[in-house]
């Protein structure tokens, strides 16, 4: 039996990492796991290591990658305020149902639970959070740990894993064998459950398909359009899920979710039968768990999820089956046809409905999003990755903006802030050959606006839109709404975002006119780097519907 070589704990997770795959890790350095840095210096070639300026920005990067590629994004930081900074990406990825694994440096093992300097006990802090948390304290295991990590992190229910390194455990020298390459698994329909699908539908006079949740693949989204297709179907996608279907299809019929047409929503309301394909039916693309009743739907409801422990959670459906999402739209698309289907003219009442809610009203300001967006709409290329972070300017982006298909949409279902510029970091990082676009609220870029610094070093061409409107104008919106005459805390004073981006380095223009912003966007995009388009956007925008001024009328009438 050949011998093995004694590894420190640091080179053997840096050894099981590329085992599983793993090609870039983001990080902020620390003194927790200076080995670690130490082994990826060896594996520099293999494995591209991202130095970013906050933990959260780190974290927000591991998990748009994992959302890009179905690999789990990985993050290395440091403990306490490391690991506090990077809670954000993790509850992002539990949200958005996302692979994640996090590494935190830890104190070393004989100082534990004396409160040593910035120590934390991580099973404690992420417990709810994260689908599994523990600590290597045996520099043996690490490759059953990673293994572990990976297998957690993808199955069921995708979602974020944290593994606690203590500084000492991460210098001892072991020989240990490395793990085998995780593997997939997935869950396959019954055949008597798709029968029985099949069935429903026969009966059903007003059906709908609602895509959603995660795990998804390129493949997949063609297999369920051709379902949807073959049965002619009206296809929604749930919150920040749209592009899981060509918005050009024409069995499209638009977004479930915050901010969503009414008259989708009527029309899910309306419906006879559902078949939820991936979501986990949650608050978002429920409309505040508005659209069916609990727990029992009056509607049919076939509920779809990898994870049999979302199933029957909130709502009891009437069929619900567990398996993924390759393995179900496979098993959809090859159904037998039906000899009747008498809803041709409610799939076609619904595009119709979607293809007017494309179209929009002049908003009051110089600069108008609705154009913007319909100029972007008709020129960016098709594989585009178009990225937004959370906030009332995103409402412009999710309801103009047509996604073409899978993986064309990044953004935070969590409804975080602050995502938008470290998730196009990534993205850029992740397909350097696609144009990135950023969309950014004033508020929200300088939550993690730092990580510009990172898409200059790396001279990533992405073209990051901060639309400036001088406030939190979601929260400004409610307040409207809910304390009419009573707005507080909620204005900004920026700063000039032209300049701070040319501070780092940024080409960048600031855009006061409509008819100014497309040679602006053509010449940002041509830039060899990164490229700030400020445009400023009166605050009485609110929202695509209304102003501040309609909602304080209506608050008005209330009172």
């Amino acid at each position: 039996m050949k011998q093995m070589k004694p590894r420190s704990g640091g080179h053997v997770l840096v050894d099981a990492l590329k085992i599983h795959g793993v090609d870039t890790a983001y990080c902020v350095p620390g003194e927790s796991f200076l080995d670690v840095l130490d082994a990826l210096y060896t594996e520099k070639d293999a494995i591209r290591l991202i130095v970013c300026r906050q933990e959260g920005g780190a974290a927000y990067m591991a998990e748009a990658h994992g959302k890009l590629t179905g690999e789990p994004g990985i993050c290395f930081v440091t403990r306490g305020p490391g690991a506090t900074n990077a809670s954000i990406g993790i509850h992002t990825a539990r949200q958005d149902s996302t692979p994640l694994i996090v590494f935190v440096g830890q104190v070393a093992r004989d100082t534990l639970g004396r409160e040593a300097w910035q120590e934390i006990d991580y099973r404690h802090m992420f417990g709810h959070i994260a689908k599994w948390v523990d600590q290597i304290d045996d520099a043996r295991r690490i490759p059953e740990f990673i293994s572990r990590a990976f297998h957690i992190a993808t199955s069921g229910r995708p979602g974020p894993v944290v593994l606690a390194l203590p500084e000492d455990m991460l210098v001892d020298q072991v020989s240990v064998p490395d793990s085998p390459r995780y593997q997939r698994f997935e869950t396959h329909p019954a055949q008597d459950a798709m029968e029985k699908m099949r069935g429903m539908l026969a009966v059903a006079k007003q059906p709908l398909v609602i895509l959603g949740g995660g795990a998804w693949s390129d493949q997949a989204c063609k297999d369920i359009a051709q379902f949807a297709e073959k049965f002619n179907l009206p296809v929604a996608c749930g919150f920040r899920r749209h592009d899981l279907m060509d918005h050009c299809h024409p069995n499209f019929i638009g977004e479930a979710g915050l901010g969503m047409d009414p008259n989708l929503a009527a029309r899910i309301k309306a419906s006879d039968l559902v078949v939820a394909v991936g979501p986990r039916l949650g608050e978002t693309s429920t409309n505040g768990y508005s659209l069916f009743a609990i727990p029992k739907p009056v509607q049919q409801l076939v509920h779809v999820h990898r994870d049999p422990g979302e199933l029957g959670r909130v709502y009891r459906a009437d069929l619900m089956i567990n398996a993924g999402m390759d393995e179900f739209a496979r098993a959809a698309m090859a159904l037998a046809p039906l000899d009747s289907m008498p809803w041709q003219d409610w799939t076609a009442g619904a595009r119709n409905d979607y293809l007017n809610n494309l179209k929009h009203s002049p908003m009051p300001g110089p600069v108008d999003m609705g154009d913007v967006m319909q100029h972007l709409r008709e020129t960016l290329p098709a594989d585009s990755i178009v990225v937004n972070g959370a906030g009332n300017y995103t409402l412009w982006v999710q309801r103009f903006y047509q996604y073409r298909g899978f993986r064309t949409q990044l953004s935070p279902t969590s409804g975080t802030m602050g995502y938008e510029v470290p998730a196009s970091v990534a993205a850029k990082l992740v397909h350097p050959e696609r144009t990135v676009v950023c969309f950014a609220g004033d508020g929200c870029f300088l939550m993690n606006g730092q990580e510009l610094a990172t898409a200059t070093q790396h001279k990533l061409n992405i073209v990051f839109i901060v639309v400036n409107n001088g406030m939190y104008g979601s929260i400004r919106m409610h307040q409207e709404r809910h304390y009419p005459g009573r707005v507080h805390g909620s204005d900004l004073f920026n700063p000039d975002f032209v300049a701070l981006a040319k501070a780092y380095g940024a080409h960048a223009e600031l855009v006061e006119a409509t008819a100014d912003f497309a040679d602006a966007f053509e010449r940002a995009r041509r830039q060899d780097g990164p490229a700030l388009l400020e445009l400023r956007v009166s605050p009485e925008a609110i929202t695509p519907r209304t102003t501040i001024a309609g909602i304080r009328k209506q608050a008005g009438q209330k009172t």
